[in-house]
Protein backbone atom coordinates (compact mmCIF):
# COMPACT_ATOMS: atom_id res chain seq x y z
CA UNK A 1 0.00 0.00 0.00
CA UNK A 2 3.27 2.38 0.96
CA UNK A 3 4.82 1.67 -2.16
CA UNK A 4 1.28 2.44 -4.69
CA UNK A 5 0.88 5.61 -2.60
CA UNK A 6 4.78 6.28 -3.63
CA UNK A 7 3.73 5.49 -7.21
CA UNK A 8 0.95 7.93 -7.52
CA UNK A 9 2.47 10.36 -6.23
CA UNK A 10 5.36 9.94 -8.03
CA UNK A 11 2.82 10.26 -11.19
CA UNK A 12 1.08 13.39 -9.59
CA UNK A 13 4.33 15.16 -9.24
CA UNK A 14 5.59 14.10 -13.06
CA UNK A 15 1.79 15.64 -14.63
CA UNK A 16 1.65 18.89 -12.79
CA UNK A 17 5.04 19.31 -11.62
CA UNK A 18 4.11 20.33 -7.60
CA UNK A 19 5.94 17.82 -5.43
CA UNK A 20 4.67 17.19 -2.46
CA UNK A 21 8.11 16.27 -0.52
CA UNK A 22 9.86 19.47 -1.84
CA UNK A 23 6.50 21.27 0.15
CA UNK A 24 7.04 19.13 3.49
CA UNK A 25 10.66 20.04 3.54
CA UNK A 26 9.80 23.53 3.45
CA UNK A 27 7.46 22.47 6.16
CA UNK A 28 9.80 20.68 8.14
CA UNK A 29 12.41 24.14 7.93
CA UNK A 30 9.69 26.66 8.97
CA UNK A 31 8.74 24.70 12.00
CA UNK A 32 12.43 23.85 13.20
CA UNK A 33 12.51 27.93 13.83
CA UNK A 34 9.33 27.03 16.58
CA UNK A 35 6.62 29.29 17.36
CA UNK A 36 6.29 32.04 14.63
CA UNK A 37 3.60 34.25 15.88
CA UNK A 38 3.06 38.06 14.54
CA UNK A 39 5.70 40.18 15.06
CA UNK A 40 7.92 37.78 16.96
CA UNK A 41 11.39 37.21 16.04
CA UNK A 42 10.33 33.49 14.79
CA UNK A 43 7.94 35.09 11.87
CA UNK A 44 10.78 37.15 10.98
CA UNK A 45 13.16 33.82 10.50
CA UNK A 46 10.51 32.46 8.57
CA UNK A 47 9.96 35.45 6.50
CA UNK A 48 13.77 34.94 5.77
CA UNK A 49 13.30 31.59 5.02
CA UNK A 50 10.21 31.72 2.68
CA UNK A 51 12.20 34.90 0.93
CA UNK A 52 14.99 32.97 0.45
CA UNK A 53 14.00 30.06 -1.29
CA UNK A 54 12.25 32.49 -3.91
CA UNK A 55 15.27 34.72 -4.13
CA UNK A 56 16.70 31.60 -5.41
CA UNK A 57 14.00 30.16 -7.64
CA UNK A 58 14.52 33.95 -9.57
CA UNK A 59 10.79 35.08 -8.26
CA UNK A 60 10.43 38.45 -7.56
CA UNK A 61 8.86 39.02 -3.96
CA UNK A 62 8.12 42.52 -1.87
CA UNK A 63 7.05 43.07 1.41
CA UNK A 64 3.77 44.78 2.55
CA UNK A 65 4.28 45.97 6.01
CA UNK A 66 1.71 47.24 8.30
CA UNK A 67 1.32 48.31 11.96
CA UNK A 68 -1.79 46.25 13.33
CA UNK A 69 -3.54 47.60 15.99
CA UNK A 70 -4.94 44.58 18.06
CA UNK A 71 -6.27 43.75 21.87
CA UNK A 72 -2.74 42.57 22.74
CA UNK A 73 -1.67 46.77 21.43
CA UNK A 74 0.12 47.81 17.82
CA UNK A 75 1.78 44.95 16.27
CA UNK A 76 4.27 44.86 13.60
CA UNK A 77 2.85 42.55 10.68
CA UNK A 78 4.33 41.49 7.32
CA UNK A 79 2.53 39.91 4.14
CA UNK A 80 4.67 38.75 1.68
CA UNK A 81 3.80 38.85 -2.00
CA UNK A 82 5.63 36.86 -4.89
CA UNK A 83 4.64 38.19 -8.67
CA UNK A 84 4.42 35.87 -11.48
CA UNK A 85 4.02 37.36 -14.87
CA UNK A 86 1.42 35.67 -17.16
CA UNK A 87 -0.29 36.36 -20.48
CA UNK A 88 -2.39 38.86 -19.07
CA UNK A 89 -1.62 41.88 -16.11
CA UNK A 90 -4.68 40.49 -14.26
CA UNK A 91 -3.88 38.90 -11.58
CA UNK A 92 -5.34 35.31 -9.94
CA UNK A 93 -4.01 34.98 -6.01
CA UNK A 94 -3.32 31.91 -4.23
CA UNK A 95 -2.58 32.78 -0.40
CA UNK A 96 -2.25 31.64 2.42
CA UNK A 97 -0.99 32.61 6.10
CA UNK A 98 2.39 31.88 7.69
CA UNK A 99 1.83 33.04 11.03
CA UNK A 100 1.08 30.76 14.84
CA UNK A 101 -0.95 31.13 17.33
CA UNK A 102 0.61 32.62 20.31
CA UNK A 103 0.14 30.80 23.28
CA UNK A 104 1.67 31.83 26.79
CA UNK A 105 1.75 28.11 28.20
CA UNK A 106 3.37 26.12 25.81
CA UNK A 107 5.38 26.65 22.27
CA UNK A 108 2.76 26.05 19.34
CA UNK A 109 4.94 25.42 16.25
CA UNK A 110 2.00 24.81 13.82
CA UNK A 111 3.39 22.16 11.61
CA UNK A 112 0.28 22.41 9.84
CA UNK A 113 -1.53 25.54 11.17
CA UNK A 114 0.25 27.99 9.91
CA UNK A 115 3.13 25.66 8.08
CA UNK A 116 1.55 23.84 5.42
CA UNK A 117 0.43 26.83 3.99
CA UNK A 118 3.70 28.54 4.08
CA UNK A 119 5.37 25.78 2.52
CA UNK A 120 2.99 24.27 -0.08
CA UNK A 121 3.19 28.59 -1.36
CA UNK A 122 7.17 27.98 -1.80
CA UNK A 123 6.52 24.68 -3.63
CA UNK A 124 3.51 25.94 -5.81
CA UNK A 125 5.54 29.09 -6.70
CA UNK A 126 8.55 26.90 -8.11
CA UNK A 127 6.00 25.58 -10.12
CA UNK A 128 4.17 28.32 -11.65
CA UNK A 129 7.58 29.93 -12.26
CA UNK A 130 7.83 27.52 -14.74
CA UNK A 131 3.92 27.06 -16.15
CA UNK A 132 2.80 29.48 -18.80
CA UNK A 133 0.24 31.15 -16.77
CA UNK A 134 -2.83 32.75 -18.92
CA UNK A 135 -3.17 34.89 -15.74
CA UNK A 136 -0.14 37.21 -13.51
CA UNK A 137 0.07 35.06 -10.56
CA UNK A 138 0.15 36.12 -6.95
CA UNK A 139 1.35 34.33 -4.18
CA UNK A 140 0.83 35.91 -1.11
CA UNK A 141 2.15 34.70 2.90
CA UNK A 142 -0.48 35.91 5.08
CA UNK A 143 0.62 37.75 8.49
CA UNK A 144 -1.72 37.78 11.34
CA UNK A 145 -4.28 35.40 10.23
CA UNK A 146 -4.63 33.87 14.00
CA UNK A 147 -6.30 35.92 16.59
CA UNK A 148 -3.57 37.73 18.91
CA UNK A 149 -6.57 37.06 21.98
CA UNK A 150 -9.59 34.95 20.91
CA UNK A 151 -11.25 35.41 17.57
CA UNK A 152 -14.09 37.74 17.99
CA UNK A 153 -14.60 41.57 16.63
CA UNK A 154 -12.05 42.31 14.48
CA UNK A 155 -8.81 40.43 16.12
CA UNK A 156 -8.26 37.57 13.29
CA UNK A 157 -7.36 37.89 9.88
CA UNK A 158 -5.16 41.17 9.94
CA UNK A 159 -2.93 40.67 6.61
CA UNK A 160 -5.91 39.66 4.62
CA UNK A 161 -7.87 42.62 5.79
CA UNK A 162 -4.92 44.98 5.01
CA UNK A 163 -4.16 43.31 1.64
CA UNK A 164 -7.80 43.98 0.09
CA UNK A 165 -7.89 47.35 1.81
CA UNK A 166 -4.66 48.21 0.15
CA UNK A 167 -5.76 46.93 -3.45
CA UNK A 168 -8.98 48.88 -2.27
CA UNK A 169 -7.25 52.47 -1.75
CA UNK A 170 -4.46 51.60 -4.66
CA UNK A 171 -7.28 50.81 -7.61
CA UNK A 172 -5.86 47.52 -7.70
CA UNK A 173 -8.86 45.46 -6.64
CA UNK A 174 -10.43 45.59 -9.93
CA UNK A 175 -7.97 43.80 -11.64
CA UNK A 176 -8.19 40.61 -8.89
CA UNK A 177 -9.60 37.98 -10.84
CA UNK A 178 -9.84 35.30 -7.87
CA UNK A 179 -8.17 33.98 -4.51
CA UNK A 180 -7.45 30.92 -3.45
CA UNK A 181 -6.62 30.38 -0.38
CA UNK A 182 -4.91 27.41 1.40
CA UNK A 183 -5.14 26.42 5.20
CA UNK A 184 -4.26 23.29 7.10
CA UNK A 185 -3.56 21.52 4.14
CA UNK A 186 -1.02 19.16 5.44
CA UNK A 187 -1.96 16.79 8.26
CA UNK A 188 -1.95 12.80 7.68
CA UNK A 189 -5.38 12.00 7.70
CA UNK A 190 -6.46 15.35 4.84
CA UNK A 191 -10.64 15.55 4.76
CA UNK A 192 -11.63 18.87 3.08
CA UNK A 193 -15.52 19.91 2.93
CA UNK A 194 -17.11 22.13 0.67
CA UNK A 195 -16.79 25.51 2.25
CA UNK A 196 -20.03 27.48 2.38
CA UNK A 197 -19.24 31.41 2.31
CA UNK A 198 -16.71 30.29 -0.72
CA UNK A 199 -17.82 30.73 -4.57
CA UNK A 200 -19.79 27.94 -6.09
CA UNK A 201 -18.00 27.91 -9.56
CA UNK A 202 -14.75 28.16 -8.21
CA UNK A 203 -15.30 25.24 -4.97
CA UNK A 204 -16.91 23.53 -7.87
CA UNK A 205 -13.76 23.55 -10.40
CA UNK A 206 -11.73 22.06 -7.42
CA UNK A 207 -13.53 19.47 -6.56
CA UNK A 208 -14.49 17.82 -9.96
CA UNK A 209 -10.84 18.12 -10.80
CA UNK A 210 -10.46 16.54 -7.51
CA UNK A 211 -12.67 13.59 -8.18
CA UNK A 212 -11.08 13.22 -11.69
CA UNK A 213 -7.88 12.84 -9.92
CA UNK A 214 -9.26 10.04 -7.28
CA UNK A 215 -8.68 12.13 -4.37
CA UNK A 216 -12.51 12.42 -3.21
CA UNK A 217 -11.26 10.88 0.38
CA UNK A 218 -9.27 14.19 0.37
CA UNK A 219 -11.91 16.41 -0.71
CA UNK A 220 -15.33 15.55 0.73
CA UNK A 221 -18.65 16.00 -1.02
CA UNK A 222 -19.92 18.37 2.19
CA UNK A 223 -20.35 21.49 3.04
CA UNK A 224 -19.42 23.58 6.29
CA UNK A 225 -19.02 27.32 7.06
CA UNK A 226 -15.45 28.80 8.38
CA UNK A 227 -14.43 31.90 8.83
CA UNK A 228 -10.98 32.63 7.29
CA UNK A 229 -8.90 34.93 5.03
CA UNK A 230 -10.86 34.36 2.30
CA UNK A 231 -13.96 36.28 3.81
CA UNK A 232 -12.30 39.78 2.68
CA UNK A 233 -11.83 38.71 -0.81
CA UNK A 234 -15.59 37.62 -0.72
CA UNK A 235 -16.46 40.53 1.04
CA UNK A 236 -15.07 42.89 -1.62
CA UNK A 237 -16.40 41.31 -4.37
CA UNK A 238 -13.49 39.11 -5.26
CA UNK A 239 -13.92 35.56 -6.36
CA UNK A 240 -12.74 33.27 -3.25
CA UNK A 241 -12.51 29.77 -2.11
CA UNK A 242 -11.10 28.14 1.02
CA UNK A 243 -8.89 25.14 1.24
CA UNK A 244 -9.32 23.75 4.55
CA UNK A 245 -9.87 20.72 6.87
CA UNK A 246 -10.50 22.05 10.21
CA UNK A 247 -11.45 18.66 11.90
CA UNK A 248 -7.60 18.37 12.52
CA UNK A 249 -7.64 16.79 16.11
CA UNK A 250 -4.14 18.90 17.17
CA UNK A 251 -5.55 22.24 16.04
CA UNK A 252 -4.27 24.53 18.41
CA UNK A 253 -2.57 21.96 20.75
CA UNK A 254 1.02 21.49 21.02
CA UNK A 255 0.88 18.17 19.08
CA UNK A 256 0.49 20.18 15.78
CA UNK A 257 3.99 18.62 15.11
CA UNK A 258 5.50 17.64 11.80
CA UNK A 259 4.82 13.87 12.72
CA UNK A 260 1.08 14.51 12.08
CA UNK A 261 2.15 16.42 8.61
CA UNK A 262 2.68 14.42 5.45
CA UNK A 263 4.00 14.89 1.76
CA UNK A 264 1.17 13.18 0.13
CA UNK A 265 -1.08 15.24 1.88
CA UNK A 266 0.66 18.18 0.29
CA UNK A 267 1.03 16.13 -2.95
CA UNK A 268 -2.65 15.80 -3.30
CA UNK A 269 -3.88 19.37 -2.72
CA UNK A 270 -0.90 20.99 -5.15
CA UNK A 271 -1.59 18.62 -7.31
CA UNK A 272 -5.44 19.15 -7.67
CA UNK A 273 -4.71 22.85 -7.48
CA UNK A 274 -2.29 22.93 -10.63
CA UNK A 275 -4.79 20.40 -12.46
CA UNK A 276 -7.39 23.09 -12.38
CA UNK A 277 -6.10 26.01 -12.99
CA UNK A 278 -6.56 25.61 -16.72
CA UNK A 279 -10.34 25.56 -16.38
CA UNK A 280 -10.20 28.52 -13.53
CA UNK A 281 -7.94 30.67 -16.06
CA UNK A 282 -10.24 29.76 -18.67
CA UNK A 283 -13.51 30.55 -16.91
CA UNK A 284 -11.81 34.39 -15.46
CA UNK A 285 -10.68 35.12 -19.69
CA UNK A 286 -13.47 33.96 -21.04
CA UNK A 287 -11.21 31.54 -23.39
Amino acid sequence: MLLLLAVASGVCAAATGFDGQRAFDHLRKLVLIGARPAGSDGIRAAREYITGQLTQAGITVREQAFDAVTPAGPIHMVNLIATIPGERPERLVVGGHYDTKRFDDFEFVGANDGGSSGAFLVELARVLKARKNALTMELVWLDGEEAVVEWIGTDHTYGSRHYVEAAQREGSLKGLKAFILVDMIGDKDLAMRREGNSTEWLTTTIWDTARRLGHTRAFLDSTTFIEDDHMPFIEAGVPAVDLIDLEYPAWHTSGDTVDKTSAQSLQIVGSVLVEALPAIEAKLTGR
